[in-house]
């Protein structure tokens, strides 16, 4: 009985191995390249004829529970451990889930791990398409855009993405050299009769994305033929956004040129855009080597693209290089104008933006700073040059030395760009000495007490001659006479003359004598007082204390 319980216990997990014999494939794997995708795992079982097949669901959201568990097409029954699915797939934003099991006849494994995936952050930029062409000792290449016929895209802006060229000779020995390129452009400086070999990537540089390489393709390139009409050594002179081109002429004959240019962003189309170059207005028909082009820059954030047409008395025509202009990279500051004063013991600085007052654009785009060198102009050479950055344009300068003379040069810069401007010519001003420092302050210290007192002096004489209270209407005829001043005696008003005569008689006379002195004098004042009419009494008071004096 025992050995029946034995061996029934056995035979059970043999009898219930159809579901749960296989293993589970293992490393779920899915790789996107453009919207091509591949399912792929491992499976460590060593059965034989077992075959696998791949759900999956999608959400809309991550808030939702998602679709049901669908058959994978293109995963379904496959015999290796990789399948296609990219027909499935169609919302590359959304969320997707997918597993996958073993299976062999009725037999099944467990559903593997859930592998989860938004489709366009895994998905890798694929290889792109090259088209190239020798000529003239350079090669022309035209690189087409990953995905540029296909229907359904991951890529739905080809105009962001930018190329990278991997060029090489075909040799043991070779060097690798990289560049950016345009969908459509020139590789020069090229060794003549050279193989050379080259692949593009394609860049998606502010997702930070590398795409994978185009297949390597490989080019023998032609002889240059060295045509003198052509104008070469291209150089831009540019200064305060004032835009000169310049040139080398090779032809001894009678040449003209039309200058042309491109604006920089047709280069990122993939469109032929050698049809879109236009000639400068004022450098077309000319027969000089320089051009200026200030008229053509309408926009400082853009690229401008220029080259030199070469046309002899035959009408045979030779274009040049080009040559590229990032306005306010290829531009230089040029030297600030500078304006120097002194007072209250400091240097003071004027500067004029580069390119004068008027230049908006250099104080703008480029938003200006100062740079001030300022030194002592003397015999000793090793006098100390000392800098101050401003950011306006009215500096001061403090901690002078008197009777020195002081010289400025200022320099324009732009933290923005990296970019130093020109020096302002040299500019000198000497400070004052301390004797007329002294001086004023002499001048100063006298100055003011004077004028304090001219002042009290003025105010004493137009209270006295201007008097700014007058008297009423009614007292102002009185008698017959004006009142021009309390203080001044009319012209017809009598004055009298008092002597005093000393005697020295008696004691009780000298009494007599000083009462009738005061008597007299009381007399005198009211008279003054009142009217002119008393001075007939006063005289006889007189006359009385002459009498008594002489007896």
């Amino acid at each position: 009985m025992a050995a029946f319980l034995s061996c029934l216990l056995v035979a059970l997990p043999l009898h219930c191995a159809g579901q749960t014999n296989l293993r589970s494939p293992e490393d779920i794997q899915i790789y996107v390249v453009n919207t091509n995708f591949t399912l792929s795992w491992n499976y460590t079982g060593n059965d034989t004829n077992v075959t696998f097949s791949a759900e999956y669901r999608w959400f809309e959201d991550t808030e939702t529970n998602g679709t049901e568990w669908k058959g994978l097409p293109g995963c379904q029954n496959v015999t290796c451990t990789e399948c296609d699915f990219s027909s499935a797939i169609t919302e590359y934003y959304d969320m997707h889930h997918v597993r996958i099991r073993a299976e062999r006849r009725e037999e099944v494994s467990p559903w593997s791990s859930t592998f989860e995936m938004f489709p366009y952050f895994l998905a890798q930029i694929g290889p792109p398409g090259i088209a190239l062409q020798s000529m003239n000792g350079v090669i022309k290449i035209k690189v087409s855009p990953p995905e540029e016929n296909q229907v359904q895209k991951m890529w739905l802006t080809p105009l962001d993405f930018k190329y990278k060229l991997v060029l090489w000779e075909n040799s043991s020995n070779s060097e690798f050299r990289s560049q950016s390129i345009f969908p459509t452009d020139i590789i020069d400086d090229l060794a003549p009769d050279t193989t050379y070999c080259l692949k593009v990537q394609a860049t998606l540089p502010l997702e930070l994305r590398e795409g994978l390489f185009s297949p390597i393709r490989c080019i023998k390139t032609t002889r240059k033929v060295n045509d003198l009409l052509c104008a070469t050594n291209l150089r831009i002179l540019a200064l305060n956004l004032e835009f000169h081109l310049h040139w080398t002429n090779q032809y001894k004959q009678h040449v003209s040129y039309n200058v042309q240019y491109l604006i920089g962003y047709l280069k990122k189309l993939h469109d032929d855009y050698s049809v879109k170059w236009l000639n400068v207005h004022g450098c077309e028909n000319i027969t000089d080597t320089q051009c200026n082009f200030s008229s053509i820059i309408t926009a400082t954030s853009g690229s401008y693209y220029l080259r030199v047409q070469a046309i002899n008395e035959y009408n045979r025509s030779c274009l040049s290089n080009e040559v590229k202009v990032d306005p306010l990279i290829t531009n230089e500051i040029g030297p600030p104008g500078v304006k120097l004063d002194i007072s209250n013991a400091l240097l003071h600085i004027q500067i004029s933006p580069p390119g004068g007052s008027e230049s908006e654009v250099m104080r703008d785009y480029y938003d200006l700073s100062y740079q001030v060198l300022y030194w002592k102009n003397s015999s000793n050479n090793e006098e100390e040059i000392k800098v101050k950055e401003i950011k306006q344009t009215i500096g001061s300068i403090s901690d002078l030395t008197p009777s020195t003379l002081y010289c400025v040069k200022v320099q324009a810069f732009s933290e923005t760009y990296n970019k130093s401007g020109h020096f302002s010519k040299e500019e000198c001003i000497k400070t004052p000495g301390a004797t007329f420092v002294i001086a004023l302050i002499a001048v100063f210290l006298v100055a003011v007490p004077l004028v304090f007192a001219l002042y009290q002096a003025y105010s004493k004489i137009k209270y006295v001659f201007f008097p700014s209270c007058q008297p009423p209407l009614n007292i102002e005829g009185f008698g017959g006479q004006l009142f021009s001043s309390p203080y001044l005696l009319t012209a017809e008003e009598p004055i009298e003359n008092c002597s005093i005569i000393e005697t020295i008689i008696t004691e009780e006379v000298n009494q007599t004598v000083f009462k009738d002195y005061k008597h007299s004098k009381q007399s005198s004042r009211d008279s003054g007082n009142y009217s002119n009419d008393d001075n007939t009494s006063g005289n006889k008071v007189s006359e009385e204390m002459l009498e008594k004096e002489t007896v």
